[in-house]
């Protein structure tokens, strides 16, 4: 198994940089890398551990479905849809409030392909490749939340 994280701190309080992340739906409204996303089925109850997204990353179609749901700290998923050889694909939010009003936001991606030795080195390279997601994905989210604050 194989894990990446990236950090950033996000001139935001937590609670603001968690209503973006539990808008579990709108993704697509924030980080240049996914071209849709929405619901799938309704969340009567709210989003919560179990809620399902669809995500279009170009031809590429994802569900991604909550493992993790604890407002306003951390916030858990399984990747779904991704070729079958990536046994296990999941990213991890962290919020932890830091100086000034901001808040340190830490992006875990967690692949696993297997067990062998060429199978931990594919792992490694699928995590790079993560890794320049999350780098996007973070920006994105910077960039909606300081944005409304100037």
């Amino acid at each position: 198994m194989a894990d990446i994280c990236r950090t950033r701190a996000i001139a935001a309080e937590p609670q603001a940089i968690w209503d973006v992340l539990a808008d579990f739906g709108t993704i697509s409204a924030w980080t240049d890398n996914v071209d849709h996303s929405c619901l799938l089925g309704p969340a009567a109850e709210g989003v919560t551990v179990g809620t399902t997204r669809r995500v279009q990353t170009g031809r590429n179609t994802l569900v991604e479905r909550i493992t993790d749901f604890d407002p306003p700290r951390a916030l858990a998923y399984d990747i779904q849809g991704l070729p079958s050889q990536l046994r296990t694909v999941s990213n991890r939010w962290r919020l932890r409030p830091a100086a000034n009003g901001s808040t340190e936001v830490t992006l875990t991606s967690t692949v696993e392909i297997g067990p062998r030795p060429f199978q931990q080195l594919a792992e490694r390279v699928v995590s790079r490749l993560l890794a320049k997601q999350s780098d996007v994905m973070l920006a994105g989210l910077a960039n909606r939340l300081e944005s409304s604050r100037a």
